[in-house]
């Protein structure tokens, strides 16, 4: 009399889903949000720590930490002098005036940061209005 075993099964599930797990990539989100401005040829971000958000009142935030813009290159430069391979992620709200992301660029410009990335959603092909 032959009987099925549910244990081997059990187990190539359970290797499945931690190997999955671990090999998918996670984006870190701060936790503040905004309405990112769309593009088609978005592309996944690297992992990043380090995010500077624009919400569309023209608050600024490295990671949860709200930051005044004369001390935003002050905050920057003590990120950049923790890791000199960063690479910092700029979300602005799309209503947001481009002077202040500017403002951002060249303050993570002044910092030493090499790499930056504006971070955008993927737009589809519909129209928004």
């Amino acid at each position: 009399m032959a009987e099925f075993q549910f244990s081997s099964l059990t187990d190539v599930v359970m290797l499945l889903l931690i190997f999955f797990m671990i090999t998918s990539q996670y984006v870190v989100q701060s936790g503040v949000k905004v309405k990112l401005p769309g593009s088609k040829t978005s592309e996944q971000l690297v992992p990043s720590e380090y995010i500077v958000t624009i919400t569309k009142e023209g608050v600024y935030y490295i990671g949860s930490e709200v930051v005044a813009e004369p001390e935003l290159q002050i905050k920057l430069k003590t990120l950049r002098e923790k890791d000199n391979e960063a690479n910092l992620i700029i979300a602005s709200d799309k209503d947001v005036a481009i002077e202040k992301v500017v403002l951002v660029i060249d303050a993570a410009k002044g910092s030493g940061f090499e790499k930056f990335t504006l971070q955008t959603d993927k737009k589809s092909g519909e129209k928004e209005e």
